[in-house]
């Protein structure tokens, strides 16, 4: 017999296993690997974030359309077969990275894949999230959901960190030991190799979310076929007669805005130390083990934190928080620290670069956690299905502006620490708009 208690350990299993996408490939160890593969810290950071970008705008284009074929067939476990098979594939198509013999399409190509699957299986898991838990326990099952997957993030990167990644000096990984598989350094098969860590990962640890979770039977739903000819009709209402719902509408509007700017600084992150700071692989990945031990914490401290105040108090706290650190880092470099001039061989960067990573992920495992909450209080209880995959597709609608963005800017200055600025901004216009949410909106309640 499937518990309740084994749901919702099942559906924690999908961010163990889907973290390190984030964690490996989108921040400390593939995209820093893109400054070397290119050997120009601004020529890595503007192909990044027109790469992530576009992959953003192709999930922007599909996810309305797909979630309303979800919603009106009342099924979302096969979508989430499906997009855990591009995962798996496209995180795979990595190891092909070679330097010697290097395709910037197939690569770029890869990671879209492969992040598309994560970020369609992540919407239609987070849709799953009324169904586990009373409306007063979803703050502490979100917030402990987050919590277990920077856990599992954390524990990737260990794995690689200590048994696959070569110091170049030593020739030994971080812990002294020869690298598994007898990993090539001159070819970076140590580096490589994350892709298929990551999909291996992933395969194996999506077992216990496949056999625990179930979808409750939704009243009116349709075969497939039929979803899909009607999702165009239901999608068009719905986003009709969203502006009617103010509270909901505008925090769908700020978590958009404030939720981009947060993969923005995932998304380029390491990228960001190995250019600017001319941080090696592991060093980013100490600074990515510091972030996700934080995140662990905080994101279960904010459970309980949103559970006692509300996810509104918590969701501006982190806001602010953001904006203060992202001003922050773009005073870091080689040459000084916050407007104080250092010497070259100073040791203040490094370590105000690690207090903003610990900062980063404590905010950020807090703030999503409160952001999946903030929804059910905004959204018609009578409703709640949709209105989850209301938010999970704004989410996604416009995650291309951050990466482009920084792109853009990046190409335009010729400055990495410009380039990240357009993030600052985001951040402000979601919290802006945030004042214009009541905590728990114009929805009825029981």
């Amino acid at each position: 017999m499937i518990t309740t208690k084994k749901r919702i350990w099942g559906w924690f299993f999908f961010d163990w296993a889907s973290q390190p996408y984030n964690t490996l490939l989108l921040t400390f160890i593939f995209a820093p690997f893109m400054n070397d593969l290119l050997g120009d810290g601004s020529s890595a950071q503007t192909v990044w974030g027109y790469g992530v970008g576009i992959a953003g705008i192709l999930i922007a284009v599909s996810a309305p359309f797909l979630g309303a074929i979800a919603d009106k067939a009342g099924r979302r476990l096969p979508f989430i077969w499906v997009f855990s098979l591009m995962y798996v594939i496209g995180a795979w198509g990595l190891w092909y990275a070679n330097p010697e013999d290097f395709s910037l399409f197939f690569v770029m190509l890869s990671f879209a894949i492969g992040l598309i699957g994560m970020e369609f299986a992540t919407t239609f898991t987070n849709a799953m999230l009324p169904d586990l838990a009373p409306r007063e326990e979803i703050g502490k099952v979100s917030g402990s959901g987050w919590a277990f997957g920077y856990v599992g993030g954390m524990l990737s990167l260990i794995v690689m960190l200590a048994f696959l990644q070569i110091n170049p000096t030593t020739g030994k990984t971080l812990v002294g030991l020869p690298p598994l598989f007898g990993l090539d350094l001159a070819t970076r098969e140590d580096t490589r190799i994350v892709g298929p860590l990551s999909a291996v990962w992933y395969a194996v640890f999506m077992v216990p979310f496949f056999l625990w979770v179930r979808e409750p039977r939704h009243l009116g739903a349709v075969p497939v076929r039929q979803a899909a000819r009607a999702a165009w009709p239901e999608l068009k209402a719905t986003l009709r007669t969203l502006p009617r719902s103010r509270n909901l509408f505008m925090y769908l509007l700020s978590s958009m805005s404030y939720r981009d700017a947060l993969n923005g600084i995932y998304t380029f992150g390491g990228l960001y130390a190995a250019g600017v700071l001319g941080w090696s692989i592991i060093q980013i990945g100490i600074f990515g083990i510091l972030g996700t031990i934080t995140g662990a914490i905080f994101a279960w401290l904010g459970g309980r934190a949103d559970a006692r105040f509300g996810p509104k108090p918590v969701i501006t706290f982190c806001l602010v928080l953001f904006v203060g650190v992202v001003i922050g880092i773009v005073f870091i470099s080689r040459q000084s620290v916050f407007g104080i001039p250092v010497t070259a061989d100073s040791a203040l960067p490094d370590i105000a670069f690690y207090v903003m990573g610990g900062l980063i992920g404590a905010g950020g495992g807090v703030l999503q956690a409160a952001s999946r909450t903030m929804l059910v209080r905004q959204a018609d209880p009578a409703k709640i299905t949709e209105h989850f995959g209301l938010y999970a597709l704004s989410g996604k609608a416009t995650s291309f502006v951050a990466p482009l963005a920084i792109g853009i800017t990046t190409q335009i200055t010729g400055d990495q620490a410009m380039g990240i600025t357009p993030i600052i901004g985001l951040f402000i216009l979601g919290l802006i708009l945030l004042t214009f949410v009541k905590p728990d909106g114009d929805a009825p309640r029981p």
